[in-house]
């Protein structure tokens, strides 16, 4: 990709952010909402997309790190009277380690026993979440003082987006993520050349973690409560790799245009059809999978309607 394309893709990422940073006061509570959810699910994706597209290994247990930076912000918040932003740091850097103390083990597996091994240890910390009552009040989950913080949280939400944005471009246009997607096609031969593959798994396994983590913290402050089913949800870690998946996975436009998509059309079958939605989002993305299984941006470049180098 050429240096006047890098900086075409900047300008666009520095007009959306312009454009939404000037959106809230136009808005009513359920669009903020919307939005806030939409750029969320965004920074999952993404987020997934690091260790899933770009490194190949299927993660079906990344809930574990939104469900950590959730009870890392109501913990401090609540039990001890942090201000909820520095509790975002707190969290990313909680994730980072656990991703850390984690990936070691499970990343020595590969292929469907890493993805059962991450849905096992994703149940597992729900588990521990909801029996440690000292730390995390148990099934009872956590109240945070109640305030308003649709703005607060909506631009803080905002700013990750945009941080998670930069830093998946990043990835993807650096020796880093040329290094990730060689182990994804052969990490036999990409060992063979020398590449540390144990430590590149790793740097992008914690990297991953970390702005779930912070998504899970504001959300967490959005909603103002959380208990262990909410948070360690299954369904959002299955959201995160059906949005990537469907905008095409090893890319980087693509997980963005998938939770706009996909979020989006949830939100519509649930308001239409509010006794069917989950058929409706099922069918859709049966739809999806039998004729673009490579996704949107793939389905886009086989069709000649965009370049390589204009979506990754």
């Amino acid at each position: 990709m050429t240096r006047s394309e890098h900086l075409r893709n900047l300008l666009a990422l520095g007009v959306l952010g312009l454009v939404l940073a000037l959106l809230p006061p136009a808005l009513n509570v359920y669009l903020r909402s919307f939005a806030l959810f939409t750029m969320m699910y965004v920074v999952l994706a993404l987020s997934w997309n690091i260790i899933s597209g770009f490194t190949g290994y299927t993660s079906f247990g990344h809930v574990i790190f939104y469900g950590i930076g959730a009870y890392a912000c109501a913990i401090l918040v609540a039990d001890h009277g942090w201000h909820w932003l520095p509790t975002l740091l707190v969290a990313a850097g909680v994730a980072a380690a656990v991703g850390v103390a984690l990936g070691y083990p499970v990343l020595r597996l590969k292929g469907p026993y890493f993805a059962i091994a991450m849905l096992g240890a994703a149940e597992g910390v729900r588990v521990v979440a909801t029996v440690w009552d000292g730390l995390t009040h148990g099934g009872l989950g956590i109240s945070l003082p109640s305030v308003e913080n649709s703005i607060a949280t909506y631009y803080a939400m905002l700013g990750l987006m945009l941080i998670t944005i930069l830093v998946a471009y990043a990835v993807g246009h650096s020796r880093f993520g040329i290094r990730l997607n060689a182990i994804r096609e052969d990490e036999v031969a990409a060992e063979a050349l020398g590449i540390n593959a144990t430590a590149y798994k790793l740097a992008a396994f914690a990297l991953s973690a970390v702005f779930p983590a912070v998504a899970g913290g504001i959300q967490a402050y959005k909603v103002l409560y959380i208990d262990p089913p909410s948070v360690f949800f299954v369904q959002i870690t299955i959201a995160m790799a059906l949005m990537s998946m469907l905008g095409g996975k090893g890319t980087v436009i693509g997980p963005i245009v998938g939770a706009v998509l996909l979020y989006t059309a949830q939100e519509l079958t649930w308001v239409n059809f509010p006794t069917a939605h989950l058929i409706a989002y099922g069918l859709f993305i049966v739809i999806v999978a039998r004729f673009m299984p490579r996704g949107l941006v793939g389905f886009a470049i086989d069709r000649g309607w965009a370049r390589k180098g204009m979506v990754h």
